[in-house]
This record gives structure tokens, sequence and C-alpha cells, in this order.
């Protein structure tokens, strides 16, 4: 198979793949972003989720330990079940976006694959280097490159019978510390040298999309394999966003689901809802760059999954779809942005 997309149970061909979620999580470890609820709420986040508290956790998602840690046995199970109604409403494949920091597990990404015949990429690569082990954050840029090469070409250190199907997310804060660049920079080596797809991190500052690709393009990587994550809350200007595409780089909407205003995260950041992120899809659309846009939920809490209460994998396609045709979008534009879009991105021409 000379063009192929590689899942983790093996390859595919990349027209098989079907609606696409490019940036989620099935299995990580988040607790390092916990954050202190308000004094008088703290014993809303004590314990576990319930009816009672589950409103709270909506509005201080990052004050709940148990919500950020998204790899025991009862995330597990939700897991499951959401993305088997994940393919029951019509989805086909999951893009897992954990790396070096966030304890991505690939045996479970297998078992998820085989429990609901959902198509499962796995990333390689490092998440921002306050979550590195030190043998990672002292990494030469060279070591860097090479174990994210073996992953895509041989086997992931933790699993060989599993080659990871793309790069990231590859994350960094702001301004990018020495080892986030050279993790970029190994990205982009080894994007030039595969032909594979890797997807960006950037911190919540508007610079830090242009600086992390500006870092990528310098480094060899090509602009047409390239996504910047989570523009819905780090590009919130529409002139901003037309600007950076640009570039010629995949705009990635992937927050949608996420209705609260205040982020907790970055706290003078108005969250915009799912009305203003098609808005500025539209826009970009208008533009005539639809081929450069992507979508996805960015799942990473348990508040967010259907079974703790939350909107689930199928979100987009039970909700955003339909909005989206009433709003304007051609089925052929929203077949290319969740279709066509992935695939191309995912597919893998050279041969190693």
């Amino acid at each position: 198979m000379s063009s192929r997309v590689q899942t983790v149970l093996g390859d595919m061909d990349p027209s098989a793949l079907g609606r696409t979620l490019t940036h989620e999580h099935l299995s990580m470890e988040f607790t390092h972003f916990y954050r202190k609820p308000p004094k008088h709420l703290a014993a809303k986040f004590a314990g576990s989720m319930t009816l009672q508290n589950v409103g709270y956790l909506r509005q201080y998602p990052y004050s709940s330990l148990y919500n950020l840690t998204l790899n025991d046995d009862a995330t597990r199970r939700a897991v499951v079940n959401d993305v088997k109604m994940y393919k029951k409403c019509g989805g086909g494949t999951i893009v897992e976006n954990s790396t070096e920091g966030l304890d991505r597990d690939l045996q479970f990404l297998k078992q998820v694959a085989l429990d609901t015949g959902v198509h499962i990429l796995a990333g390689t690569g490092y998440y921002i280097a306050d979550m590195q082990a030190d043998d990672s954050l002292h990494g030469t840029k060279e070591e860097l490159y090479h174990h994210m090469m073996k992953e895509l070409t041989t086997g992931c250190v933790s699993d060989a019978t599993v080659k990871a199907g793309f790069m990231g997310e590859i994350a960094s804060v702001w301004p990018i510390r020495e080892f986030e660049k050279r993790a970029i920079q190994a990205a982009g080596e080894v994007q030039e040298q595969l032909g594979c797809g890797v997807t960006f991190h950037p911190h919540r500052a508007p610079e830090a999309p242009f600086e992390i690709i500006r870092l990528y393009l310098e480094a060899g990587g090509r602009a047409d394999k390239a996504v910047m994550s989570h523009l819905d809350r780090t590009l919130l200007d529409e002139e901003a966003v037309l600007s950076f595409a640009e570039l010629g780089t995949y705009c990635q909407w992937d927050l949608f689901g996420t209705e609260v205003s205040y982020y907790q995260l970055s706290k003078d950041t108005d969250m915009p809802n799912d009305v203003r992120r098609l808005a500025m899809i539209a826009r970009v659309v208008e533009d005539k760059r639809e081929d450069r846009v992507l979508m996805s939920h960015d799942i990473h809490t348990k508040h967010r999954l259907a079974d703790f209460g939350g909107h689930g994998y199928s979100h987009i396609l039970n909700n955003i779809l339909p909005r989206m045709k009433s709003r304007g979008f051609s089925q052929e534009t929203i077949d290319t942005i969740t279709i066509e879009n992935p695939a191309r991105w995912l597919t893998i021409d050279k041969q190693f």
C-alpha cells in the first residue's frame, strides 16, 4: 500500500477513514493542570462526580483531580461506551493526541479499536516541558528526532506492535522553552523525511501559533501537513485567524462542546461557544480555505464524556453538522472538513 494511514491495528487505505475527529484523548493524565476552586465552593470538588456537583465541575473543570484523571477504570468504561455511540452515529476514526508527558496507553487504544470498530491513530512526540521525565527533558534534538522516527517507522517504545500514525500533540508554553523548541524542530525534520502529519498545541498567547510554525518550517516541515490546534482559545480575532490561515497549515477548532465562557486556564480569555466557532470557520470558508479546516472536541476530562453527563465524542455529528447545514454550509464543504481534510493530513505516501 503506497498511500496509507497507520492505525493502532495496522495500515489502512485513507479512503476508509470516514468522518474523523482529529484531536481527542481516550486515556491520559492531566492533573498537572489542577487549579484550586473558590474557597467557599471547595467542598463541591472533593471525591467523585455526582448530580449534586457536576454543574460546578462544568464551571471549574480543572478544580477536581477526579475529573482530570482520564485513565481509571470508570473512565475507560465510559470511553468505550462513548466511542461505541460515536460509531453508531456515523463516526469512523478518532485521532488520539496523547504524547510523552500525558501517559499514553497504547494497549487501551488497541482495545477501544477492537471493541468499537472505530479506527484509532496514536501520536508520537512530546507535551510541554513541565510534564517531561528528566531523560526526555534533557534530550538533544537528535534524540527527540530518533524517538519520533522510531515510533513512526518500526514501532512504539511501549508497544512495538503499534506504529504511531502522526506526530502530536507537540506542545509548548509561552515563551517557548528550549526543550519545546527542540521538539518542534525535530518534528519538522521528521516530517520532511517521512511525509507524515503533525499537530501542534500552542500556548494561549496569540503570537504562539505563528512562532511554532516558523520554527517548524525552518526545520524543513511542510505547512500542508501541519495542524495548529486550539485556535478557538488562542486566535479569537477574525483577522488574526485569516492571517494565520495564509501560512497554509490546517486550522483546527477542537473545543466543540465547551460552552462555558469562563476559562480557568486563562482567566482573561472569553471562551467562545459553538456558535462563535462556526462563525469563525464560516469566515475561513468564505476566504476559500475550507481545505484547511479541521474540527474536534479535545475531550480530556471526565465531565465531557456522556456517561458523566457530558456531550461525548458524538457531539459534532449529532449537534454541529446539522447546524452547519442550517447555516449555509454545503454538504460538500462539510464532507471536506470532516472526511477529506483529515484523510489528506494523515496520509503517508513515503515507504519506510
